[in-house]
């Protein structure tokens, strides 16, 4: 394989593939629930149908990782399923408003191609950094790739929240063209790396592909049995807390946007645009989040995060005064920012190197599966209380993660010997 080295300028250019997606599923996340109730339906089928992605990328993302793994063209491994599944997922996305118009299958059908398309592309998108960008680099490339997400969820909130007051299609409508822009940029400035090839992997078969995907099911069961039967169970309730305080976050970021049209009695474009100052908040201060970590220690700095974000949920509980609530999300962004900036590399510095990878996996796992979780139990709640409980739900999340990481002894960030 050709040498590879790192340029700001190129991983620049690969974060508008991670800007993209941050976009859309900010925008997404925003609007969806809303335009789902219109059609009065449950909290409870909301939630689930709010699942939708994070269940099509724990099925389809290993598959489709393996697949492009495999694959070998003169455009790259990664290429074409980002230059098939983007604009897909562009044109069904810009499609949702339209289809809302028609009634609600048209729209649900709409969702699903639409994730669908997304689940495609999003883990070779994810791919490409560690492909473009050498070992010792790569620490410098996610804080690019992650500026530029957290860029995308920003102007979805921020400017989306606008657009939507001028006519509710357009952040849709923008959105769709800025995913198919931003992958074009990548695919014309981003040249993937030249992968050895072999007569049996230049065209991956469907037999081969299935093995990769039970293989890669496997793994995921291999190291989640050497969590539950490691004496050590530092790894197992730092997941565990993982787990608890995405569901805590996962309730805010899908309902909040109704809490306030429905319980506030603001205008949605209003609930956007102040969940786009928490993200404001959280892009600001993510460096000096990593140093913080690094400093005091990542697990001193989760439990401060984890503190500041139940003092949030508490306090936007208690008020009706929208402004002050605004206020409450600035100061949760930087909660957010300690707990999930350190919360990464704490699960890869507790195993040697070879076991990286699994673990970063697990992580995943462990995050969207709590994505899964989270919207239809809230969304029930809801149904059978009121909007309140979505507060109470993520304190109790963020409680829980509280507790699970006082049992957390390893993770810290490991001293370099010569």
């Amino acid at each position: 394989m050709e040498k590879i080295t790192f340029s700001y300028r190129k991983t620049f250019l690969l974060g508008f593939g991670f800007f993209s997606i941050s976009l859309l599923w900010s925008i997404y996340n925003s609007y969806i629930p809303i335009f789902l109730k219109e059609f009065s339906l449950s909290s409870l089928l909301v939630g689930f149908i709010m699942t939708f992605d994070n269940i099509l990328a724990i099925v389809l993302q290993p598959y489709i990782g393996f697949l492009s793994d495999q694959t070998r063209t003169r455009f790259g491994r990664r290429m074409p399923f980002i230059m098939v599944g983007a604009p897909i997922a562009a044109v069904f996305f810009l499609l949702i408003p339209f289809a809302k118009s028609l009634n609600i299958g048209w729209m649900i059908t709409t969702i699903l191609i639409m994730n669908l398309a997304m689940a495609i592309f999003r883990a070779p998108v994810i791919a490409l950094m560690p492909d473009t960008v050498p070992s010792q680099s790569r620490s410098k490339a996610n804080g690019v790739v992650n500026f530029m997400g957290g860029l995308g969820a920003l102007l979805a909130f921020l400017v989306g929240s606008k657009l939507y007051e001028i006519n509710k299609s357009l952040p849709f409508i923008i959105g769709g063209v800025a995913l198919v822009v931003s992958c074009l940029l990548v695919f014309v400035f981003v040249k993937e790396p030249i992968a050895e090839t072999d007569d049996s992997s230049e065209k991956p078969s469907k037999k081969t592909a299935k093995i990769g995907f039970i293989e890669a099911f496997k793994e995921l069961w291999t190291a989640l049995k050497e969590l539950f039967l490691s004496k050590e169970k530092s790894e197992l309730w730092l997941l565990l807390a993982i787990f608890l305080w995405f569901c805590g976050f996962n309730a805010i970021e899908t309902f909040f946007t109704s809490y306030g049209k429905y319980h506030l009695g603001i205008e949605e474009s209003k609930a956007s645009f102040a969940l786009g100052l928490f993200s404001l908040t959280f892009m600001l201060f993510s460096i000096p989040a990593g140093f913080i970590g690094t400093k005091y220690g990542r697990k001193k700095t989760i439990l401060a995060g984890i503190v500041i974000l139940l003092i949030m949920n508490g306090i936007i509980g208690l008020l009706t005064d929208f402004s002050l609530i605004q206020a409450t999300l600035i100061f949760g962004g930087f909660g957010w920012a300690c707990i999930n900036i350190n919360s990464l590399p704490m699960v890869v510095d507790m195993v040697e190197q070879e076991k990286v990878g699994g673990r970063t996996g697990l992580y995943y796992f462990f995050s969207m599966l709590a994505a899964v979780a989270a919207p239809p139990f809230v969304g029930l709640l809801i149904d059978h209380f009121d909007y309140q409980s979505m507060i109470f739900f993520s304190m109790g999340g963020f409680v829980l993660a509280f507790a699970a990481m006082l049992f957390v002894k390893k993770g810290e960030a490991r001293t370099v010997t010569a």
